[in-house]
């Protein structure tokens, strides 16, 4: 008879038992860590060894590979007939490939335009002549529907995965069935530009305007550059698709094929826009305006789904007393904490940190206390208080900790007549619901007032991708824009979903600015944690720099960066101007090399060109 277990040996137990029935196979060590919440794997052997000297399990090394497929219910789909567009564009593409050619093609087609379906085309092509591919996707909320298509059409055993949710055991066995040579098409966030793949005929990179293709952490690569490499290494394609392509991708680009209509013949939505200074001038003092209350109550009356987009997490965005002024910050970070709601308390989006929700002023001791900003857990409150009748999810960073509950959400979205889907980015981009026929952008001026060169870009693209994921099917789409800038020329431009206008006017900005692609910016981010020693730093890599590159480029001066101190290191930057070439990483090199000499033993210097985030 089985032994006395305590209560976390019990969870364990349950844990292993369900993960067996699911998968086929127990989980691995670390995985249980996480599941039970233990501090570290030391823990679960010691766990394991109880519940297996007490009979409940038997531990055996046995080798498995585990199968991320092993949840999903496959159903082989058909080819599907390509419009006269989609024909062209594969013909173009596949007479590269038929002949061992390196060439980039940019696949510039509107939201819905069949992208996907030419990507299969081809992969079958490279198939054909023996080769390999490798198929690029922005993040990890794209995966679950791109891998969903190509397993109908290819099946699993051809197709590995590579992104950051598999766990270790399951990225090892994805990364050693490529090296074996089973898996022929390789699917994956931009790790998966570094697949073992020997045979490569293909590249593709979908959404390529995404900035999640360059890494923000060491070592900082953009696998769209290391694409480009293998390219010229193996003589093959690369595709890069988009409905709003990165501004120096279309600039540098000699291949455009343009794809101007949606696949299924549907119109793309009417856009409109909602000026919130009138809401505010008529009353009405809600984050939903009138116009879009109605426009989801004829959505909830026709049976049909909503989208609504907020990018901003949390319920409120900081914490004030009105009588003091006090605003509750991070004790690590130069920045204003979150509040979220659901387990009232105030966190830090950059490092972490989270503390008690305070009652009273901890400054003043006034019990009045306020929240201020609306991010996506206020919005849910609102919308159930609303709309009371309908069901709503949400999706955002706070739903989708746990492994494959991006996907389980979207799924239930989907399939359980969900009427109201609530998030930020990760709703935006590749998702295809038939039923949505309603879009709304709670607040579409969060990307435009940042400091940040790309600021018009990214509030374009995001507007435009927002709004393709209204009507694609055969029902008419419609999307409201609510913003305080409705004259800005990015917000009419995605009104009109016109990528062209906006290029013309965003161009001649850059050129104006020498921004890229007319020049490279590159950002040397100083980090400290003396407040002494990062000013003393700085302008010793400043004066340096000046030193080797005075006549080679233009060097702003050393400034505390906008967002001052993270995880209790202080921040500096230095911006400088230029076209990147082996002249200027020689200047670099010299200065940092002499810099240092110096020693500055609490303070750490970045170097980042184009930088993704200039905070």
């Amino acid at each position: 008879m089985p032994g006395k277990i305590s209560a976390k040996q019990k969870e364990i137990l349950e844990y292993i038992k369900g993960e067996i029935l699911s998968k086929g196979y127990p989980p691995a060590v670390r995985e249980i860590c996480e599941a039970v919440h233990l501090k570290s794997t030391s823990s679960v052997h010691s766990h394991l060894e109880t519940l297996e000297k007490n009979g409940y399990i038997e531990i055996v090394e046995k080798e498995v590979e585990r199968n991320p497929f092993i949840h999903k219910v496959i159903e082989k789909s058909q080819d599907l007939v390509l419009n006269s567009e989609q024909q062209d564009a594969f013909d173009k593409i596949n007479a590269s490939l038929q002949f061992d050619e390196y060439d980039e093609f940019l696949l510039f087609g509107v939201t819905g335009s069949g992208k996907t379906e030419i990507y299969i085309r081809l992969i079958e092509e490279a198939l054909k002549l023996g080769k390999d591919s490798i198929m690029l996707v922005p993040e990890i909320s794209l995966t679950p529907q791109t891998v969903d298509r190509f397993l109908s059409r290819f099946g699993e055993e051809k197709i590995a995965v590579l992104h950051s949710k598999l766990s270790v055991g399951e990225r090892y066995d994805q990364w050693q069935k490529i090296e074996r040579g089973e898996a022929k098409i390789v699917i994956g966030a931009r790790s998966a530009i570094f697949a073992p793949i020997d045979n490569l005929g293909i590249i593709i990179i979908d959404e390529e305007h995404d900035t999640s293709y360059k890494s923000d952490m060491a070592p900082r690569f953009n696998a769209k550059d290391i694409a480009k490499y293998l390219g010229k290494q193996y003589d093959i394609p690369i595709v890069l698709g988009s409905a709003t392509p990165d501004i120096s991708t279309y600039y540098n680009s000699k291949n455009i094929i343009k794809l101007t209509k949606r696949a299924n013949s549907s119109n793309l939505p009417d856009v409109e826009i909602v000026d919130l200074r009138q809401e505010l001038a008529n009353g009405n003092h809600s984050i939903i305006s009138d116009r879009l209350r109605e426009e989801i109550q004829n959505n909830l009356n026709n049976k049909k789904q909503t989208i609504l987009f907020l990018n901003r997490r949390g319920f409120s965005t900081f914490v004030m007393c009105r009588d003091c002024g006090y605003t509750a910050k991070c004790k690590r970070c130069n920045i204003s904490l979150t509040y979220h709601i659901k387990e009232d308390k105030l966190k830090c989006h950059y490092c972490g940190y989270e503390m008690n929700n305070p009652k009273v002023c901890p400054q003043c001791k006034s019990k009045n206390i306020k929240y201020f900003g609306s991010g996506t857990q206020k919005l849910e409150d609102l919308v159930k208080k609303m709309f009371p009748e309908a069901s709503t999810i949400r999706m955002d960073i706070d739903t989708v900790s746990k492994k494959n509950s991006h996907e389980q959400i979207l799924n239930k979205f989907k399939n359980e007549n969900i009427d109201i889907l609530i998030g930020t980015q990760m709703v935006v981009k590749g998702h295809h619901f038939p039923n949505v026929t309603l879009v709304g952008v709670i607040a579409a001026d969060g990307s435009l007032n940042t400091e940040d060169y790309r600021a018009n870009e990214k509030t374009f693209d995001i507007l435009v991708q927002v709004a393709g994921r209204a009507g694609r099917e055969k029902l008419p789409g419609k999307v409201i824009i609510q913003t305080y800038s409705p004259e800005n020329f990015c917000v009419q431009c995605s009104k009109e979903q016109n990528y062209e206008k906006f290029y013309k006017t965003e161009i001649e900005l850059r050129k104006q600015l020498k921004y890229p692609p007319f020049c490279d910016i590159i950002m040397f981010g100083i980090n400290s944690s003396s407040k002494e020693e990062i000013k003393v730093a700085s302008e010793k890599l400043y004066k340096l720099l000046k030193k080797y590159g005075q006549d080679k480029m233009q060097i702003m001066p050393p400034l505390p960066a906008p967002i001052d101190r993270i995880k209790y290191r202080y921040r500096w930057r230095i911006i400088a101007k230029c076209k990147l070439s082996n002249t200027i990483i020689e200047v670099i090199n010299k200065s940092l090399e002499e810099y240092y000499k110096e020693k500055y033993l609490k303070t750490r210097v970045i170097v980042d060109v184009n930088p993704n985030n200039m905070s």
